[in-house]
């Protein structure tokens, strides 16, 4: 087995070791496995040369390359060079990890498959959202992953931030702005294995209970990858997550109908949000930053 991954020169000494760490941890686990192991570590972009002295007949790649050192949202090109070189490899196609990225593609295409979604649009820059009424709202970099532009800051509580935080995305990341009905509930992680018969992991609760104020209540880039940060360290995880029987079978149910409708393969980790009042219950589904929400009513849908 090769076992794929990578390390940008530009990341820092505690990145770089961090991310070699992990993958020394998962080589001796798969070797434990009984899989004899190679480790590939990608440090530019010249990932074929690298391939091109292994036989694609006598390697499976283990693919947990997540970029091209120096190209920007190039996951799906790993997969693309994999692909030419006729490797088997774990984990999604070209095709979905491209998709991936469009968060406005992939809610439509999650409606398609009946699983609906809060209020929504996608703006260009602040000058299009004088018409959207939904509060809290929160705003997101329409095409990226990581939770990347994403603090406390893109919560929204009126139009005049609303605004001003559109602009602000389409100002740093050069890109169009994803606007949702914020849903302020649980968060979960459930990490599925499989392909035609899915596993589900144990689920993986996200506390927001030591944060104090409703924009802190949701995963941001800084509790991902920012140690010492605000939510990097008041966001507690409990595993398994203290579910009822049948909340976990919704919980479940719900991130394995999001893998299907992306055609994941393999391996996923879907991210959820719950909460429940008088009215109605909801589950939402937030798969690579985007948030779907299942209730029983759906509400209008704004585009720009």
């Amino acid at each position: 087995m090769l076992l794929l991954h990578n390390v940008n020169p530009a990341w820092s000494p505690a990145e770089k070791t961090a991310a070699i760490t992990a993958a020394e941890y998962l080589s001796v686990e798969l070797s434990r496995e009984g899989h004899p192991v190679e480790s590939i570590r990608v440090t530019d972009p010249a990932l074929a040369e690298v391939l091109q002295s292994f036989n694609p007949e006598e390697f499976i790649v283990f693919n947990w390359c997540e970029e091209l050192p120096g190209r920007s949202r190039s996951e799906a090109e790993v997969v693309r060079i994999l692909d030419e070189l006729n490797f088997i490899y774990t984990g999604s196609s070209h095709d979905v990890l491209s998709f991936s990225w469009d968060k406005a593609a992939t809610k439509e295409l999650l409606h398609q498959h009946n699983i609906p979604t809060p209020a929504w649009g996608v703006f260009d820059d602040g000058s299009g959202v004088d018409h959207w009424e939904c509060f809290p709202a929160i705003v997101k970099p329409a095409f990226e992953h990581c939770s990347l532009g994403i603090t406390a800051e893109s919560v929204v509580m009126d139009s005049r931030a609303l605004k001003s935080r559109v602009a602000f995305v389409h100002d740093t990341f050069e890109q169009p702005a994803i606007v949702e009905d914020f849903i302020d509930g649980r968060e979960f992680h459930v990490t599925l294995l499989g392909n035609g018969f899915l596993s589900a992991l144990p689920a993986a609760d996200m506390s927001f209970n030591a944060l104090d104020h409703l924009t802190d209540g949701h995963c941001t880039f800084d509790s991902k990858f920012t140690l010492g940060s605000l939510h990097y360290e008041k966001i507690e995880l409990l595993v398994p997550a203290p579910l009822e029987e049948a909340q976990m079978r919704s919980l479940n149910r719900t991130a394995t109908e999001a893998y299907r409708a992306m055609r994941c393969r393999d391996y996923a980790r879907i991210c959820l949000l719950y909460t429940s009042d008088a009215a109605d219950d909801l589950l939402c589904v937030d798969l690579g930053g985007r948030r779907i929400i299942k209730k029983k009513t759906q509400k209008k849908q704004f585009s720009s």
